[in-house]
């Protein structure tokens, strides 16, 4: 069985909660975008495992900088219960001067349909050099 469109909906709309909650510091809600047991590895940072490190995670990067995380270029596969999905990534620095590229980069991404909605299993984020 492939994706619906309600699941494609949802699961780009998953991708836009990501961003917002972890450009305007609401830990909770980044956190919420995984499931219980979500991994987020970055090329950067390692790998941080279950929600509430991944709460911690996005408290101290709030702590660490104002920014706009850019996804483009969405790519869903999937059936009625597992997904994958990519996107590409800038990554804007706000600051003096107005706002700035700091990195760019690739998402690969495990999603998973849970009682709570469509959630990040692992998200992978690779950075370009």
């Amino acid at each position: 069985m492939t994706l619906s469109a309600e699941d494609m909906l949802a699961i780009q709309q998953l991708y836009a909660r990501y961003n917002h909650a972890i450009d305007f510091g609401d830990a909770d809600a980044w956190a919420g975008c995984f499931t219980q047991d979500g991994v987020f590895a970055s090329s950067a940072r390692g790998e941080t495992v279950g929600r509430e490190a991944l709460r911690a995670f996005a408290e101290a990067f709030s702590r660490q900088m104002k920014g706009r995380h850019w996804t483009n270029n969405l790519v869903i596969e999937g059936d009625g219960s597992e997904a994958r999905g990519s996107c590409y990534l800038a990554l804007y620095v706000l600051g003096d001067g107005g706002p700035r590229i700091m990195a760019t980069g690739v998402y690969r991404d495990q999603l998973v349909r849970t009682a709570e909605g469509w959630r990040f299993r692992r998200r992978d984020v690779t950075l370009d050099s």
